[in-house]
């Protein structure tokens, strides 16, 4: 509850209380011939006015003292210390006033001896002015509660956010030394398909870079820049390994982290296609059920015993899934007949 929001939550209660205090001073005197219809409303009325005067002072005043909201007996000590000053000025103003009035319709308002006024003034806006300290005391604290929490989000959103820039920054060095390795070791035995590998990473690497001023971007583009990868592995391991995609066509506006699915593929060439001595197929599934995205890379020639482990590539993807999706997300490693599988499981959105 943002502090205005306090405000007229707290104004409306009061207005709720007078508003009881009123009816029921006017019903208790409704059967008493000798007392006005009006006489009620000039009691409480004055009592209302001047208290309502007493609130509105005290909200200005004690926004200078909010900072003690968490010394409870210091922020009620200074509003207590107000007390004499309170009951001094509610008597002088409110018995004023009643008094005004009366004379203005020719009467004369009858009370108790001051001294008893005062005495019975004194306790039972002792009372009042207590029941309502609490009440204020809890509107401003359950307020600052609330920018606490605000404050606390807000923060962990630059958190991850930060965290989420920190975690692309290691993918993309991690990804181009790999590239940049892979073409070394073709330049000492194929200097043209080094060179083709070198153009279509240079393609790639602009891509990227467009595309990792997003955190999120569509399966579609992750798509493009996963097929430019893949056209650099296919280069590099020649005859040794064949790719399939089957992506289903409702799948492909789903919103993904951007640069999520490029280390996974790279994971199935580094345990599928490196270490098999016979060609390897890879199949990319993406299908959309149930409001979750699906998506399954498989590579053949490989046991979950050879390709589980916790690199840098995988490690980061799943960091990056929890900081944007919490649990709702997931990235395992299966066995999945004669190969392993990567399955990813996204929701439709962070939210």
């Amino acid at each position: 509850m943002a502090p205005a929001n306090s405000n007229r939550a707290l104004y409306a209660l009061w207005g709720l209380f007078w508003l009881l205090m009123i009816v029921v001073a006017v019903e208790d005197e409704r059967q008493n011939h000798f007392i006005a219809w009006w006489e009620p409303l000039v009691w409480e009325g004055s009592s209302c006015i001047v208290a309502t005067f007493w609130l509105a002072l005290q909200r200005r005043v004690s926004k200078r003292w909010d900072e003690h909201l968490d010394h409870p007996r210091r922020w009620f000590g200074k509003h207590l210390a107000w007390l004499p000053l309170i009951i001094l000025g509610f008597v002088s103003a409110a018995y004023g006033m009643r008094h005004a009035v009366y004379a203005l319709v020719g009467r004369t308002y009858q009370h108790a001896p001051w001294g008893s006024v005062f005495v019975y003034e004194s306790v039972k806006l002792l009372l009042f002015t207590s029941l309502w300290v609490c009440i204020i005391f809890g509107f401003a604290s359950f307020a600052r509660w609330q920018q606490e929490r605000e404050r606390l989000l807000a923060l962990q959103k630059h958190l991850a956010e930060s965290q989420l820039a920190q975690l692309k920054a290691q993918l993309q060095p991690h990804f181009l030394f790999n590239s940049l390795n892979t073409i070394s070791a073709l330049m000492q035995v194929d200097v043209p398909r080094a060179d083709r590998l070198l153009t279509r990473l240079a393609d790639l690497l602009r891509s990227s870079l467009q595309a990792g001023a997003r955190q999120m971007t569509s399966l579609r583009e992750e798509l493009q820049l996963l097929e430019l990868y893949a056209q650099i592995m296919e280069e590099r391991f020649a005859g040794r390994v064949t790719l399939s995609w089957n992506i289903a066509d409702d799948a492909l506006e789903a919103a993904v982290p951007t640069m999520l699915l490029q280390p996974v593929l790279e994971n199935a060439f580094k345990h599928g296609v490196e270490r098999s001595r016979v060609p390897v197929s890879i199949r990319i599934d993406a299908i959309q059920r149930d409001d979750l995205l699906h998506v399954t890379i498989h590579n053949s020639g490989a046991t979950l015993a050879a390709a589980h482990g916790s690199g840098i590539g995988l490690r980061n993807c799943r960091e990056r899934l929890d900081l944007i999706y919490g649990k709702r997300a997931s990235l395992d490693l299966v066995q999945d007949g004669d190969g392993v599988a990567a399955r990813l499981t996204l929701p439709r959105s962070p939210e």
